[in-house]
């Protein structure tokens, strides 16, 4: 979790080598119902082309949104480090990618008066539809991530909404810490794992797929929104048989494996509670404050995780969990090292892909 949008959080989208990846893998298992009464929505690249609308309408929409998007100018930046205008018309033209059937040949045409101005344009949402939405994420400042329903993280396009946290690319971090501990350690790479406060079930997924055969994932969050998108990405990477989603608070979901778990990794609410207000809107407006608040000083969750790996986790087992920062992560050592000093072993502290002091990781001894 990170405060701020930036540019290469939707870098992957221009990467060519992801389309193969707009598709789900599994299709056959999205008929099946998630472990909720919740229906998460389907992203807008996932629906069928049954819209269609004029050319010469497109042309209009397109050009009414273009035109908000450039009036923006850097008023966003100024009030709260939001996105500019490049970055909002960069979006603007991966919206109607994902919308239009044929965008190539639709872009090859915007810019042009031709004959063909009445063509019918194959579209995965209503011209109507087009128009709302652009002006949420105008007006509202809705983020381009809910807009669209969907994120590039890492090699997964991932199903997301309001009611989950985006997914961040330094959580992508986490992944690799736990790629490297299994390519050191079978035992591990074979064993149960968990991820609290799952959200999109995006690390679920990605450990998931390098573990080894027997080896498992616990993915457990509170909200039953998240829940059931994270039972919908699960599903479109066939990984049913490999990740188990339980809805509940913490280790709540998780008592039946004290002292079984091989690893633990979370990304918890950790923003002190009066840092919210100051968030960029994107942030602090429309993403859920459960999967933000950390309380007076943000450490909250991470104090709870703390205790709870010593509890779950067997030894040798493995944890890393994501901070605010160097300040949150010197905390969270010395509070193992004084309060867990008997169990928590081999704690470090690593940066992001920014230099920042972000993740704390270490074994149960």
């Amino acid at each position: 979790m990170k405060l701020t949008l930036t540019n290469h959080t939707f870098s992957t989208l221009l990467n060519s080598s992801l389309i193969n990846l707009r598709r789900p893998f599994c299709s056959s298992s999205l008929s099946s119902s998630p472990s909720t009464s919740f229906k998460p929505k389907v992203p807008i690249f996932l629906r069928p082309p049954i819209y269609s609308t004029k050319l010469s309408d497109l042309k209009k929409w397109h050009n009414w949104a273009k035109n908000i998007a450039s009036s923006i100018g850097s008023s966003f930046v100024q009030s709260d480090n939001g996105p500019d205008s490049t970055i909002l018309c960069r979006e603007l033209k991966w919206f109607i990618e994902d919308v239009v059937e044929d965008h190539h040949s639709v872009f090859s045409h915007m810019g042009v008066k031709d004959n063909d101005e009445n063509e019918r344009v194959k579209m995965r949402a209503d011209i109507d539809e087009l128009y709302c939405l652009w002006k949420q994420r105008i007006e509202d400042r809705k983020p381009f991530q809910y807009i669209v329903g969907c994120e590039h993280w890492k090699d997964l396009v991932l199903s997301v909404q309001e009611g989950v946290l985006i997914p961040r690319p330094e959580t992508e971090l986490i992944v690799e810490l736990v790629s490297d501990v299994l390519s050191k350690n079978d035992d591990l790479k074979r064993g149960v794992w968990a991820d609290l406060g799952t959200g999109s079930g995006a690390l679920a997924i990605g450990i998931g797929r390098i573990l080894g055969n027997g080896g498992k994932v616990i993915a457990s969050d509170l909200s039953p929104v998240a829940v059931a998108v994270a039972a919908y990405n699960v599903q479109r990477y066939c990984l049913q048989d490999k990740i188990e989603i339980r809805e509940g608070s913490w280790f709540e979901p998780l008592k039946d494996m004290e002292g079984k778990l091989a690893g633990l990794v979370s990304n918890p609410p950790y923003i002190p509670s009066n840092d919210i207000s100051g968030l960029q809107a994107e942030v602090g407006k429309h993403e859920p404050r459960v999967a933000l608040d950390g309380g007076i000083d943000g450490m909250n969750a991470l104090l709870h995780l703390c205790d709870g790996a010593d509890l779950l986790l067997k030894s040798g087992g493995f944890f890393a969990f994501e901070t605010n920062g160097e300040k949150q992560c010197r905390e969270l050592v010395d509070y193992m090292k004084s309060n867990r000093s008997a169990s928590l072993c081999d704690l470090e502290i690593l940066a992001d892909f920014a230099g920042i002091q972000r993740f704390v990781i270490g074994f149960h001894r």
